[in-house]
């Protein structure tokens, strides 16, 4: 099965966490569970198929709707895993379901390349295929980068992690590792081998753990199995894991899979530490902590910067006539527009209760006053579910340009514009 192993992936990541699995199983019951729990565990849609017809029937349309296969090995029209050979035809990651897999299965398997073969003899298994098939979808948009001075060493890995969908970079030397991460900052996994001329692998790590901290930045060092001091050099210097040559397929890819999982953990709970739990946007102490930063670029650069103040109108009114859920369906509504109209250039925070603060950099008085009106109209357009019946809310919103001495200067003058809009009538913009 040819699998694409270039960071073109990049451009192509959103389309492909938008596709489908394919669940092929005949067994209805656990066809069923196993795309309820693909919905429930990992947010994927599916399509299922009992038979290699059916998959077939499937496939004739859009094959390229899916981005991951889970098929059962025997069934009832294809007793030999034909649909294995079937499927891979169609360049879709594999995971195989089969209750028994002996040696020359699991060989014929890891030569056929799939993502991985799972017993089905529980359900904590159906848990496990809902991971591997979130973490195939997130793979797409994940770097990795391999570092060996053995070129047929780095193709030989590039084979492996192409099969699990990782976007792939390669250096075959320290320093050209350093150039990778600078030039791909968003890299999330660098496996490197120890013996390089130059720079080895240690040294490599140490200086790599200068900028990139453990939970940032997952390596995996690699070493001969007849030096087993080189494994505790390697861990010494920052490598989260490593793994010792020759080793088994399905060690590295628990061992990636493992540190890549760790960092994307590590993300949710940082990422969750910065939002609103109800809105989704910035908390107000990471909101802060990006202005400060958004607001000395712009001071250096001159390139300028908009705060604005938002308010929603008569939220007291929302509460008291629809109820706190209605108003809080009216806040994630208002939150939602922000994000998507300003883009992703702009901050956008809940400053408390009803009140949001909004970042917009490099725009001019009058574009920025263009964007700010565009997003009170757009919000004043809503209608707002609540239950059988719908209401509508409208914004206030206050606007400077003048970086004045600090960024809570700024804030202090669009809040005030905001006052000028509310004592104006309402449902507008003003500059302050």
């Amino acid at each position: 099965m040819s699998m694409s192993s270039s960071p073109s992936h990049a451009s192509k990541s959103a389309a492909e966490a938008s596709r489908h699995a394919l669940v092929v199983e005949d067994s209805q019951a656990i066809n069923a569970l196993l795309r309820a729990e693909l919905m429930e565990l990992a947010g994927v849609a599916s399509e299922g198929a009992a038979t290699l017809e059916q998959t077939k029937a499937l496939l004739a349309e859009r094959p390229e709707r899916f981005f991951i296969a889970v098929l059962d090995l025997n069934l009832p029209d294809a007793a030999d895993g034909e649909v294995v050979d079937y499927v891979s035809q169609f360049d879709i990651p594999i995971i195989v379901l089969t209750g028994n897999l002996d040696a020359s299965a699991r060989q014929r398997m890891r030569q056929d390349h799939l993502v991985d073969y799972v017993l089905k003899r529980n359900a904590s298994e159906i848990d496990y295929v809902c991971n591997l098939v979130r973490q195939i979808r997130d793979n797409y948009r994940r770097k990795v980068l391999v570092v060996d001075d053995s070129r047929s060493f780095r193709l030989y890995l590039r084979g492996l992690l192409s099969v699990h969908k990782y976007q792939l970079l390669e250096a075959a030397n320290g320093k050209q590792a350093l150039q990778q991460l600078k030039a791909n900052p968003d890299t999330v996994l660098v496996i490197s081998d120890y013996n390089m001329p130059g720079m080895d692998g240690a040294e490599l790590i140490e200086i790599i753990r200068r900028d990139h901290r453990r939970e940032e930045l997952a390596i995996i060092g690699i070493s001969d199995r007849t030096k087993a001091q080189i494994s505790a050099r390697l861990l010494k210097a920052g490598a989260n894991d490593f793994i010792t040559k020759p080793f088994e397929v399905e060690e590295f890819y628990c061992r990636v899979m493992q540190s890549v999982d760790m960092i994307a953990r590590v993300c949710q709970i940082r990422n969750a530490a910065r939002r609103d739990f109800l809105t989704g946007v910035y908390n107000r102490s990471y909101l802060y902590e990006q202005g400060e930063e958004m607001y000395a670029r712009a001071k250096k650069s001159a390139a300028g910067l908009a705060v604005a103040m938002v308010d929603a109108d008569h939220f007291k009114r929302i509460n008291d006539r629809y109820g706190h859920q209605a108003g809080d369906a009216a806040l994630v509504a208002i939150a939602n527009s922000l994000q998507q109209s300003l883009g992703e250039v702009s901050v956008v925070g809940r400053y408390g209760g009803e009140e949001f603060v909004c970042l917009l950099p490099g725009a001019s008085e009058t574009q920025a006053m263009q964007q700010f009106e565009r997003v009170r109209a757009e919000i004043e357009a809503l209608s707002i579910q609540n239950g059988s019946d719908s209401f509508q809310v409208t914004v206030s919103i206050g606007v400077t340009l003048d970086p004045g001495e600090s960024l809570e200067q700024m804030i202090t003058r669009a809040d005030q514009g905001l006052y000028q809009a509310k004592a104006a009538g309402r449902n507008r913009v003003e500059l302050n």
